[in-house]
């Protein structure tokens, strides 16, 4: 009945905190659902104003349903998931005594603040890193990790189109982030949501960037098409460039494949035929055993 409890509160809690949001109850700082939108207003105008593939449509291929997918999976689908995260919490405290602080390894209580953040950062950045490697190389996470490579025209909205099995491959991995850092106040987090999610915005889309020499730091829309790209050279058939919004992890472990930009290199994988085109059908998309 506790844990039944704990469920429903969570719920209950994340829908409050996302209806205050929309309302504009909450400070502005973490009103995710309204800077969610500022940012892509702000990054789909620099694409409309400096388009790279100028015979792109406003309205991209596939437009709206990159759209509903940046809602479904920031907030619809963490409105559902949040009661099992807090389940799945409460047994690792319980069961196996895995506290916030029990396993870390860094304690940056006396750093200052933005010490702090850029050390979460950058942690979180490699973590996600390996995870997006792992997305690619190992198949059952691979069948998910398609309908992001599904998209056919880049636009900023590309940015959150993923299967929603994603978020539960991801989420452990950030969470482990945190219980490695002692002393982090979570609070300040924010800061670093809302820079990745621009960086991830820029990356998908439609703008010729790539940042001079801090291309080797930061991921970049001309780096990321490649990573998209249908056609890979040998040596990098499970795919390239998995930079997350730094470019440097690819170029320290070599997986780094950036030639001479083409903006209308194909898109997709191999067998991207038999992805369906709706949102309905993707939702259960990698379940079930492909032709």
């Amino acid at each position: 009945m506790e844990y039944l409890d704990l469920f429903f509160t969570a719920l209950l809690g994340t829908l409050d905190w996302t209806w205050r949001s929309i309302c504009f109850d909450v400070p502005w700082t973490r009103n995710y659902f309204w800077g969610l939108i500022a940012i892509s207003l702000i990054v789909w105008s620099l694409e409309l104003l400096f388009p790279w593939r100028k015979q792109q449509a406003i309205f991209r291929k596939d437009f709206f349903l990159d759209g509903f997918y940046m809602f479904f999976n920031f907030f619809i689908f963490s409105i559902f998931i949040s009661g099992l995260y807090k389940i799945f919490t409460k047994l690792a405290v319980d069961k196996f005594e895995i506290s916030a602080n029990s396993i870390a390894v860094i304690n940056l209580s006396s750093f200052p603040p933005l010490v702090q953040l850029l050390v979460f950062f950058i942690l979180l950045d490699f973590v996600q890193w390996l995870t997006h490697i792992l997305m690619h190389r190992i198949s059952f996470l691979w069948k998910f990790h398609k309908v992001h490579h599904s998209v056919k025209e880049m636009g900023f909205a590309a940015h959150l189109r993923y299967h929603w099995m994603e978020n539960i491959v991801y989420k452990p991995f950030k969470v482990i982030v945190l219980m490695l850092i002692g002393g982090f106040q979570p609070d300040q987090a924010f800061i670093v949501h809302f820079i990745a999610i621009s960086i991830g915005h820029l990356n998908h889309s439609n703008i010729k960037l790539d940042y001079g020499p801090f291309k080797y730091v930061f991921n970049n829309p001309i780096m990321h098409l490649y990573h998209h790209a249908k056609e890979l050279p040998d040596g990098f058939k499970l795919g390239a460039n998995f930079a997350i919004s730094l470019s440097l992890w690819d170029y320290i472990f070599k997986t780094n494949y950036v030639p001479t930009p083409n903006k209308d290199i194909m898109l997709g994988y191999k067998d991207d035929r038999q992805m369906p085109s709706g949102f309905l059908a993707q939702l259960f998309y990698g379940f079930k055993k492909e032709d």
